[in-house]
């Protein structure tokens, strides 16, 4: 019987070649990938939360503020206080944001086609379906094993 593929290593494999494939397409723009993908996000949900933000990109909080960090010092990017919670802030595309936004949503569509444009309907909601289940259940893991310490070693 052949050996079963882990399911962690394709997604690694795939998230790999997702960002190899956006560090090509971005070369010359002086941005990351990880920096493009929060400004696409930014400019499709202008007035976004950091919290928002970091749900959407499925990355921890730290690791969002660090990103949009980087984009406020570039002047890609800007807080505004959000009008109902003072303790929040609302982020939104400067000029210059949202121009090189502007200029790279092709690679964002170019990236999108080549991820899933040889997927059926069907597939697709089958994949993101498994993957949300996978998540799921790694959330779900990870609760239980809270306070156990971590296991000795884990395969992907």
């Amino acid at each position: 019987m052949p050996q079963r593929e882990p399911i962690g290593l394709l997604v690694v494999t795939v998230r790999r070649r997702i960002k190899q494939v956006a560090s090509i397409l971005l070369q010359g723009h002086g941005i990351s990938p990880q920096q493009f993908w929060t400004l696409v996000v930014i400019a499709r949900n202008d007035g976004v939360s950091l919290r928002e933000l970091a749900a959407r990109r499925h990355m921890d909080e730290p690791t969002a503020c660090r990103v949009v960090n980087t984009l406020v010092r570039r002047r890609l990017v800007r807080r505004s206080p959000d009008r109902a919670d003072r303790r929040r802030s609302r982020l939104m595309l400067t000029p210059s944001g949202a121009e090189i936004t502007a200029a790279l949503l092709p690679v964002e569509e170019a990236i999108l086609t080549a991820v899933e444009g040889a997927l059926t309907p069907a597939e697709r909601h089958a994949v993101v379906t498994g993957l949300r289940k996978v998540i799921a259940n790694l959330d779900q893991f990870e609760e239980s094993q809270a306070g156990r310490g971590s296991p000795t070693a884990m395969v992907v």
